[in-house]
């Protein structure tokens, strides 16, 4: 199994920036999915997932407005649309995928997922 973040980079603090994970191995229409992220000296933390079919989505407080997580299972491919970005959200992102199906507060939980990407780097600048 892989997944292959990409679409990090350098932005302004109000700007945008698009993640994508494109996942490989795995039936990927059958997972749900999240993006974490881990700023320097800090924990991972969740920031969004998203249901198997799309039709639920969950996002942590200090994203929620901000933040769009969407998934294109004919693509295999999971996104991270991020608006009005703050330096707060400088860190390194990680895409993961669950089988299991998590709801809820369950979706925020580090050890839930059963596959992590390599993530990439967001900078946002003040």
């Amino acid at each position: 199994v892989q997944l292959q973040a990409s679409g990090g980079g350098l932005a302004q603090a109000g700007g945008s920036l698009r993640l994508s994970c494109a996942a490989s191995g795995l039936t990927f229409r059958n997972y749900h999915m999240a993006w974490f992220r881990q700023a320097p000296g800090k924990e991972r933390e969740f920031v969004a997932a998203i249901s198997w079919s799309g039709g639920r989505t969950y996002y942590a407080d200090s994203v929620k407005g901000r933040f769009t997580i969407s998934k294109d299972n004919a693509k295999n491919t999971v996104y991270l649309q991020m608006n009005s970005l703050k330096p707060e959200d400088t860190a390194v992102y990680y895409c993961a995928a669950d089988i299991h199906h998590c709801s809820g507060y369950g979706c925020s939980v580090v050890y839930e997922y059963d596959y992590w990407g390599q993530g990439t780097l967001v900078t946002v600048s003040s």
